[in-house]
């Protein structure tokens, strides 16, 4: 039995920092998707496999029961999603990037995607706090014909209770390869009280950020234009959020940057009920979890 699933007692050691793992292996079956892979080392847990939208597409919920990540915590999630399979991996909440007293936090985000097959990487955002020193990195390699869509929302500070991000490190980093070639490559690097945050080339003084990536298809010209009147029309109006979207070969970028994470994700939402028909041939189904 693991360390994590064993019951602790007054003499054990108190781990400082977690080091945990998650593989998970998707398959083409018939005419469903399995879930044939679950591999955890640590506090990562995918609990069961899901299907609200039929046999076809997997759901998969992705859990850190520790609620947050703290300095010197390592997270590694590995997906490998065979050929014709269809997957969709988000979370429960929030993830939570705690103040540290110098050690790294990271977190490592790998998707393999089979030909013909398409993964969704829909995390829930993530709240930086002040002082955190945080690494995020997210690898997407697609075979041909492979499609992906994914989205990441940073909260830097708790707004809410007043905290901006003072103090801390974040480093950003996504790469996205189509057989073989490196299709998108992304670093970035915010600091705490930097000029970046206010600068009208860095973050223009907003607390919420956030970027859409949908890779592996071409979007046809009448998508384009209606996710360009979704960011004109969608945008929270109360704290000034801006929004668009760009059109590259076989990759669509849309970012963000306002105050609201929730305006965010509405913004992702009303994108996703277009580019999801025309990517992945399927409606868009919100995550029940994204209403809990």
């Amino acid at each position: 039995m693991r360390r994590y699933d064993s019951p602790m007692h007054p003499a054990d050691p108190i781990t400082p920092c977690w080091q945990a793992s998650l593989d998970l292996g998707f398959e083409r079956r018939e005419e469903s998707t399995l879930l044939v892979r679950r591999e955890h080392r640590g506090p990562l847990r995918v609990q069961k496999a899901l299907y609200p939208e039929g046999p076809g597409l997997c759901h998969a919920i992705v859990l850190h029961p520790p609620a947050g990540i703290a300095g010197g915590d390592r997270l590694q999630i590995d997906s490998g999603v065979g050929a014709g399979a269809q997957a969709l991996l988000t979370t429960p909440g929030a993830g939570k990037w705690y103040r540290s007293a110098g050690p790294w936090a990271e977190q490592a985000v790998r998707l393999k995607v089979g030909a013909g097959a398409t993964a969704e990487w829909l995390p829930q955002e993530s709240i930086v706090f002040d002082g955190a020193q945080a690494r995020m990195r997210t690898t997407v390699d697609l075979e041909e014909g492979a499609r992906y869509i994914g989205v990441e929302t940073l909260c830097l500070g708790r707004r809410a209770s007043g905290e901006a991000f003072e103090r801390g490190r974040l480093h950003l980093g996504t790469d996205i390869c189509l057989a073989g070639k490196l299709l998108w490559r992304e670093r970035g690097v915010i600091e705490g009280g930097s000029p970046l945050l206010h600068s009208p080339i860095g973050l223009a003084g907003f607390s919420v950020c956030s970027t859409v990536l949908v890779a592996g298809r071409e979007i046809a010209p009448e998508i384009l234009r209606a996710c360009r009147s979704v960011s004109s029309n969608e945008t929270d109006a109360r704290c000034g959020a801006q929004c668009g979207v760009s059109a590259l070969p076989q990759l669509f970028v849309g970012r963000y940057l306002g105050h609201s994470a929730q305006a965010a994700r509405a913004w992702f939402v009303a994108l996703w009920q277009h580019l999801r028909p025309a990517i992945i041939g399927c409606e868009a189904a919100v995550p029940r979890i994204w209403n809990t």
